[in-house]
């Protein structure tokens, strides 16, 4: 069971060729007197071991020889097998064939975890002895088991350093035997199998004297690892002719000084590109310009760069100036409307038409709340319905709208009122479609008073909702004029009622 137990390193290499192991491991069975694969719920589990010896093939495969032991305890169902058990002290002796995926294919062969299969098969020994009990009446039994086995398995290597390596395995054990329980099939068929779960660790034993077989022992060679037809120095190290430190066999210029990233070949600007590949062989460059220099990162080389200094990250075209989707003159890169026309002096963006602007400044005149309270009077809806199509019109814009009240009442009252009535305008407003994003609201009470506050007249003028269009992500309009709105105090508590008490009763006195 042991072939399916035993770890192997992934230190086993061509250097390291034989490897030794050792694991400890649980036990399952599966036969005609039930199973208890997979069960992990046993407390009963007794602990077995083995080791092997392996030997690495090539980088796909390896072979062993591996060996394992356990005494394996087994109780039956008492429904089905009354009194029924069996102890058996079994060994495998098995050959296996190991496929790894550490091939450089699938893995690196370095890798630090290491999926694996196996087969083979060998020897089974056993033996065992306990108690069947069939139709009303028990028989205790000894067998001494010698068969042959195959076996399946599969497992996790763990690399721990370059000699030594941890094995997680699972292994199935098919003994050509129906005997371990006692109990024979009627037909020919083996039922007894194992499950064998091992945890191990593999050792790959140092190599021979001379590893890369070079003619110099490896006491003696500085370069241990050279390919095996490579021509060496008296001190084991590739031939370099060109003294560059990459030796002739990997030298694609071995007659030219070079640099060990491009093989051996020479690059004077020393920008990583060879010089017989370099288009601009004396000005450092980039790869995918054949050696020629991008000064400003946008994708296009120098010498046909009309704007050299175009900022890192901007988009550009073919002749390297900022992209301007809109033809406004303002590149997208500064555009804030890089889809819609506009001057400079607006960032790129649409300016607002003289008669919107005229329209927004008259829209305070036709705003109007219920007496003392935040309630839109229907008389403002058409004006606010225009100022939601304005929106439409200025996708680029944002709106502030600020409300403002008379002195009549208390600050603090006004403030609040103020701004509910600013809020309940962009509330409507959002109900026609504008996002939320683009409309902020504020209030700020009688802070900011237009008219004198002694006259009605005056006092008429103070009550008022104003609208602001600014372009999104500029200060908001409405504070450029009034600063930030006054912070809204919270409402006093209400003082509670006193409590009555209750009126206190004199205890009638006892005759």
């Amino acid at each position: 069971m042991l072939a399916t137990a035993l770890p192997e390193a992934q230190a086993q290499t061509a250097e390291r060729r034989t490897a030794l192991s050792a694991n400890v491991g649980l036990m399952q069975y599966s036969g005609n007197m039930g199973t208890d694969f997979w069960d992990l719920g046993r407390t009963d589990f007794r602990v077995g071991g083995g080791g092997g010896i392996t030997r690495y093939m090539s980088p796909s495969i390896d072979l062993g020889l591996y060996g394992y032991y356990e005494t394996f305890r087994f109780v039956a169902d008492a429904d089905k097998f009354p009194g029924s058990s069996f102890e058996s002290r079994t060994g495998f002796v098995d050959f296996g064939v190991k496929l790894k995926l550490n091939n450089g294919k699938i893995l690196k062969e370095d890798a630090r975890i290491q999926p694996y299969l196996m087969v083979g098969g060998g020897a089974f020994l056993a033996n065992s002895y306990g108690t069947v009990g069939l139709n009303g009446s028990t028989t205790n039994f000894f067998n001494q088991i010698r068969r042959l086995d195959s076996f399946a398995a599969a497992g996790l290597r763990f690399r721990i350093t370059p000699a030594l390596s941890a094995d997680l395995q699972t292994s199935q054990h098919y003994p050509f035997t129906d005997r371990v329980d006692n109990l024979v099939a009627p037909t020919d068929k083996f039922y007894d199998r194992f499950l064998v779960h091992t945890l191990g660790l593999t050792y790959a034993l140092p190599g021979p004297k001379d590893t890369d077989g070079d003619g110099v022992k490896d006491k003696l060679d500085k370069c241990p690892n050279t390919p095996k037809g490579v021509a060496v120095d008296l001190v084991g190290c590739p031939l370099d002719r060109d003294m560059d430190t990459v030796p002739d066999y990997l030298d694609k210029c071995p007659d030219e000084k070079g640099v060990v990233a491009l093989d051996g070949c020479p690059d004077r600007d020393g920008d990583g590109i060879r010089d017989s590949d370099d288009a601009c062989p004396d000005q450092p460059g980039k790869a995918e310009f054949k050696g020629c220099p991008d000064t400003d990162n946008d994708g296009v080389i120098d010498s046909l760069d009309k704007c050299p200094g175009t900022p890192a990250g901007v988009k550009v075209d073919a002749t390297g100036c900022p992209l301007d989707r809109d033809g406004d003159t303002v590149p997208d890169y500064q555009d804030k409307c890089p889809d819609r026309a506009g001057p400079a002096s607006n960032q790129g963006c649409p300016e607002i038409k003289a008669e919107t602007k005229k329209r927004l400044s008259e829209a305070t005149k036709f705003i109007q709340f219920e007496y003392n309270k935040a309630t839109l009077k229907p008389i403002s809806f058409p004006t606010l319905e225009q100022l939601a199509a304005i929106m439409a019109e200025y996708p680029d814009y944002t709106m502030g709208i600020s409300a403002h009240a008379d002195n009549k009442g208390a600050d603090n009252y006004n403030l609040r009122l103020s701004d509910d009535r600013a809020a309940s305008a962009r509330a409507f407003m959002l109900s026609k479609g504008v996002p939320a994003e683009r409309i902020v609201s504020h209030g700020y009470g009688e802070t900011k008073p237009i008219g004198d506050n002694k006259t009605d007249a005056g006092r008429a003028l103070n009550r008022r909702v104003e609208f602001d269009l600014y372009l999104t992500g500029e200060p908001n309009a409405s504070e450029v004029k009034y600063g930030p709105a006054p912070t809204i105090q919270p409402e006093a508590p209400k003082p509670a009622a006193p409590v009555k008490k209750a009126p206190v009763r004199s205890k009638a006195r006892r005759r």
